[in-house]
């Protein structure tokens, strides 16, 4: 007897999904009918949700500043409650499944604890229960390290998860089900008419995520392109009976084609960040590495920085300018003040009432006038721009925040993206 191959599919449920008795159940039931549809599948799961908040909180209790590995320890019971829990789900419903820790799967991570990354996964004994028609429910945000300690991968380690398994057995689709329906042209709460995607590239995906798209992580969309995997994001508010040949096709598409209608789509979505800051080091020696000493000390403390912009010398001096995140706008300026004693610059000064708006798109290739359009829009509303980044498929702007909504909303209007796609 030939043994047939069944498509696989790895299903990530998020906090929310999982949130309480019932709506595990009802994921039991999404589970099931993929199941009887002749897919083996892979679940991925995080904590109910609140739940690992309530456990650091818990921690916070018994020591101010958790020692970082017993943190993890604690932090990781949180999605082994899940998968018991939605194991025994699919067993009342007559199926197969077994739960697995990130351990006992051997979810092999480097040693950061609280935000660890992934080295390898060893799916064999997940490829082992598949092969025998198990359901394997398995614990997102958690791994092990060489020692054996208990990891986890930090903020959206679940949706990396789920792309690390999809990746590793090679799924045909790596599902992440969220509360909302897919991707869309822009934040809905903002702009009312925002559209939702049908498809959208991972180049696109991770220009939106990065400028503070919250649909999915950065890391899980950077893993997802390394591996090709082929992501679709989707509701598990849908009724969990939703046919599958419907299910199959709702969402957002995160693909590496690009289709034939993308020449004609200029631009795909309008994303934001409010959680900006601005900072300035004035007066500036304008001599050759002078960026690399303003920006070393704040790389050595692992802070982050983004849109940089150094304006032109005049008798010898320049000014510097650079984005990072609103948090850590006070340590920057902290280190930046030294190192402007060090350097000779006049001072340095920091700006907490910015956001960064951009447009992004891959039609931008093979377009010209994206950015005149983009500049003349937000000019006519007497916006004004205070800096600039562009990439090949992307412009941002730094603007004042108190014009952001505004912002976003005239620029899906002027590139036409409240028109159902």
């Amino acid at each position: 007897m030939v043994q047939r191959n069944m498509p696989l599919i790895v299903q990530k449920y998020g906090g929310t999904s999982v949130g309480s008795t019932e709506r595990i159940k009802n994921v039991a039931k999404r589970v099931a009918k993929w199941k009887a549809a002749g897919y083996d599948v892979v679940v991925v799961v995080s904590a109910m949700s609140g739940e690992t908040n309530r456990l650091i909180a818990l921690a916070k209790e018994i020591q101010r500043h958790p020692d970082p590995r017993e943190l993890d320890v604690v932090a990781a019971t949180g999605e082994q409650v899940t998968i018991g829990l939605l194991a025994m789900a699919l067993m009342d419903l007559g199926l197969k499944a077994r739960s697995f820790t990130g351990a006992q799967v051997r979810v092999l991570t480097d040693d950061t604890f609280n935000k660890a990354r992934i080295l390898e996964i060893d799916e064999s004994n997940i490829r082992r229960d598949l092969k025998e028609g198990y359901i394997a429910v398995v614990a997102g945000f958690q791994g092990v390290d060489r020692g054996g300690n208990v990891t986890t991968l930090g903020r959206g380690g679940s949706d990396t998860s789920g792309v690390a398994f999809a990746a590793a057995l090679k799924a045909d689709e790596c599902q992440i089900y969220t509360d909302v329906d897919g991707v869309y042209t822009t934040d809905p709460r903002i702009v009312p008419e925002a559209q939702r995607l049908k498809t959208i590239t991972f180049e696109e995906m991770l220009e939106m995520a990065s400028l503070g798209s919250k649909v999915l992580q950065i890391r899980s969309v950077e893993f997802a392109g390394k591996y090709k995997v082929r992501l679709r994001v989707l509701s598990s508010l849908t009724p969990p009976e939703l046919p599958i040949a419907e299910e199959a096709v709702s969402g957002t598409l995160i693909t590496f084609e690009e289709d034939a209608d993308m020449e004609q789509a200029l631009v795909s979505g309008i994303a934001f960040n409010r959680d900006e800051a601005k900072v300035t080091v004035l007066g500036v020696p304008d001599t050759p590495g002078i960026a690399y000493r303003i920006l070393d000390p704040i790389a050595e403390a692992k802070i982050e920085v983004d849109v940089i912009v150094q304006n032109i010398g005049r008798d010898g001096l320049a000014d510097f300018s650079f984005t990072t995140h609103r948090n850590d706008l006070k340590r920057t300026l902290d280190i930046l003040k030294e190192v402007c004693q060090h350097i000779g610059a006049r001072e340095v000064i920091g700006d907490d009432k910015i956001c960064k708006v951009g447009v992004v798109g891959v039609g931008m290739r093979s377009h010209v006038g994206v950015a005149s359009k983009m500049f003349r829009a937000l000019a006519e509303e007497g916006i004004n721009i205070q800096m600039i980044s562009t990439s090949e498929i992307k412009i941002t702007v730094v603007i004042d925040e108190k014009y952001m909504e505004l912002a976003v909303r005239v620029l899906h209007k002027t590139f036409d993206l409240e028109q159902p796609r």
